[in-house]
């Protein structure tokens, strides 16, 4: 039924989106590709996963538990790993590769403490509640990720533009000497779109291991495949973008499914994204920046 494919699409888009949008923060504020953020939508799946399973938390603790651990980690890779080699003006190319040696490190020791094998939540976790809106079927999960998405997207916007929280990051994305020399704290906030980019990974990592029902340490791997992408449809480091590129990836995959096979999933999706960026390169939201000799 083409109402129900719209539910699960939507659901599914709306958790890339997430994922995209700490991605794109990140990308927006300190103008790196951080290639660690699939490690760290990991970390906040397995944090849920023992706060519930060894600390008997209700799911609503759980996921703050993710998120802070997940924010604490981003937090720890910035202040080790990003931060000194900002003080050493390395080229870009040094903290992209930089974070995938995080990233390595990271899923190497989910995989050492956890296991390899696949890890899920107890049954009853998710509400079982069932709502049945002009033939769909919604359920509690799907109506959550839903809402969450929409009011974080809306209350990143709303900082960005109606804030001076968000007025200095968008006066740092656009030059942080300029910014350090009007009395902005650069350094501090840059250690807190670390926190926060990473938060909102965790999340996401969350609700996949909650839709998928499935946490294993590499899962983190094929998410940022899709985060990519997602951002690179939207445009690099643009909010809108990483939400409506989000939503795009997730309804061509679920209808590819349905209407063509497993088997076509992310040809079919990919697919999409090259015909796309070949008729606008720089993405639904960027800027075409001209390089000057």
């Amino acid at each position: 039924m083409l109402e129900q494919q719209f539910i699960n699409a939507l659901s599914l888009g709306c958790v890339y989106a997430l994922f995209a949008l700490g991605f794109t923060l990140v990308f927006g504020v300190l103008g790196i590709i951080n290639l660690g953020h699939g490690a760290v939508f990991t970390v906040g799946a397995y944090a849920a996963l023992m706060a519930i399973t060894r600390l008997g938390l209700p799911l609503w603790a759980a996921v703050a538990a993710a998120m802070l651990a997940a924010g604490l980690a981003g937090a720890v890779v910035d202040v080790l790993v990003l931060k000194p080699l900002r003080k050493r003006n390395a080229p870009h190319l040094i903290p992209m590769i930089a974070t995938i040696g995080t990233a390595i490190i990271l899923n190497n020791g989910a995989q050492a403490v956890f296991g390899a094998g696949t890890l899920r939540f107890p049954y009853g976790t998710v509400p079982e509640r069932v709502m049945h809106i002009a033939g769909m079927t919604v359920t509690a999960l799907d109506l959550s990720i839903i809402l969450l998405s929409f009011v974080l997207m809306a209350g990143l916007m709303l900082v960005m533009r109606r804030t001076q929280f968000g007025r200095a990051l968008r006066a740092i994305a656009e030059s942080p000497k300029a910014a350090k020399l009007l009395g902005i704290n650069v350094e501090l906030l840059f250690f807190l779109t670390s926190l926060a980019a990473a938060a909102l990974g965790g999340l996401a990592g969350v609700l996949i291991g909650l839709y998928s029902n499935a946490i294993f340490p590499l899962m983190g791997q094929h998410m940022l495949l899709k985060g990519v992408a997602v951002i690179i449809l939207g445009g690099m480091g643009d909010i809108r973008g990483a939400m409506l590129g989000g939503l795009f990836l997730g309804f061509a995959e679920v209808l590819s499914v349905a209407y063509i096979g497993s088997n076509m999933r992310d040809a079919v999706a990919f697919g999409l994204l090259f015909l796309i960026l070949l008729i606008r390169p720089q993405g639904l939201f960027g800027r075409v920046v001209q390089r000057k000799a």
